[in-house]
């Protein structure tokens, strides 16, 4: 057998040990917020790589957003050399999952399996691209003990919620320098036979209306808070919505509703605090001193970040002229810039190859809606050659009986694995 039928032989023998591997990294709830049992998912998979050959290093990201004594922000980065000089290929994959929500008729974490599916929190995002990449490793080590260069994997903190504490910290750390690794993958579940090259860009933002407190029978005597923000909310539909409506790009964003600037109000506050739950205490009358809303701006390569935020400035201005009380204030939360890999780079062509290879067909090439950590990779690391590629519907990411195909698995196994050969082949 040649080198390619090695590796698909080795992928088929480990169909079990996938769908295994899937199962305990499911299990393991490392749920974020607030960033639960990151040290135990690091450390089952520490064990695993090392009984591999693999040379791990466990980091903590001390001082990163949310890192503390009760949720330390763990990282795993696992190395191993081959016999000869040659790049390293990185696959970096996150190892935290979302909240469960309602609606699941299976236990979340129970990583149960019917038939071609297994079902879990985090089984399509991102456990089972983790599974996969490690299972490619795994076999093309077997195939090909001889390659040269290095391969990596990473099981990385707080993806969902920025990767400041993952792999931002990883790359402030020189861990993502080009002289240190030359291409990157990243499983995310964009589908077998897409290459994922970027995705749009990000600004989250906090806008305030401020009033005056006053008794709630002699609204008269306060200013609400509330009703100013309607008038945001209002002046956003009729003016904001429209025009980001008319924004359209050449990036190729999935799915295609993306591929104009969008914006979300992600939260509304204002007023009395909720009450705690099971309170049947009623609340105050007082008329609302405070409103606050966090949009959630998406914007496009060809967009640029300040006329993003200045559109929003002027609408508040508006909104301002036409309210004689009105006050704001506005807080950016953070950003990032979009990043799109070009299809000519060695990562891309080498996974279209094997796409192909495997799959019988050529690769599509998308743009994700939303970010993932190729943008600190690309943003800190400075490095370009990245893309995400892995098993999974991306339609299925946080929503209830989140599932995983295990062929898909495999079949993007042997993507992977192919691509080290192409790359790092004896």
């Amino acid at each position: 057998m040649d080198l390619a039928q090695r590796i698909r032989f080795e992928i088929d023998q480990r169909r079990d040990d996938l769908i295994a591997l899937t199962q305990d990294l499911i299990r393991i709830p490392t749920l974020n917020p607030p960033g639960r049992h990151y040290r135990e998912i690091c450390d089952y998979l520490a064990e695993r790589l090392a009984h591999s050959g693999f040379g791990i290093e466990l980091i903590r990201a001390h001082d990163a957003p949310g890192d503390c004594d009760a949720y330390p922000r763990w990282n795993l980065v696992a190395r191993r050399a081959g016999s000869a000089p040659g790049d390293c290929v990185h696959f970096n994959s996150h190892h935290d999952v979302v909240e469960v929500g309602h609606g699941w008729t299976r236990d979340p974490f129970g990583g149960e399996i019917e038939g071609d599916r297994i079902y879990g929190r985090g089984a399509c995002d991102m456990k089972g691209g983790l599974a996969a990449s490690v299972i490619a490793a795994e076999a093309f080590i077997a195939a090909c003990p001889d390659y040269r260069g290095a391969i990596e994997i990473s099981a990385t903190a707080d993806e969902e919620s920025g990767g400041y504490g993952g792999v931002a910290y990883l790359a402030a750390q020189g861990y993502f320098s080009p002289d240190r690794v030359q291409h990157v993958i990243i499983p995310e579940p964009l589908h077998k036979d897409q290459i994922c090259l970027g995705h749009r860009g990000v600004w989250w933002a906090e806008i305030e209306t401020q009033g005056r407190i006053a008794h709630g029978s002699m609204p008269f005597l306060g200013d609400c808070a509330v009703r100013h923000m309607g008038a945001v909310l209002a002046e956003i539909e009729d003016t904001l919505m429209p025009l980001l409506a008319s924004k359209h790009t050449a990036m190729p964003v999935i799915p295609p509703g993306a591929r104009q600037s969008t914006l979300n109000i992600n939260s509304i506050h204002g007023g009395a605090p909720e009450p705690e739950a099971g309170s049947t205490a009623l609340p105050a009358p007082c008329v609302p001193d405070r409103c606050r809303i966090i949009i959630d701006r998406r914007f496009l390569i060809e967009e640029q970040i300040d006329e993003v935020k200045a559109e929003v400035t002027r609408l508040l201005e508006r909104v301002k002229a036409q309210r004689p009380s009105f006050a704001y204030e506005i807080r950016d939360l953070f950003e990032v810039q979009p990043t799109m890999t070009d299809r000519d780079a060695p990562v891309v062509r080498s996974t279209a190859a094997a796409i192909a290879a495997v799959l019988g067909r050529e690769a599509a090439y998308v743009v994700s809606p939303g970010t993932y950590d190729q943008k600190h990779i690309d943003r800190i690391g400075r490095l370009k050659n990245c893309i995400a590629y892995g098993p999974g519907e991306l339609a299925l990411a946080h929503q209830p009986d989140e599932w995983i195909s295990v062929t898909d698995m495999a079949d993007s196994a042997k993507v992977m694995a192919l691509v080290l050969a192409e790359l790092l082949g004896g």
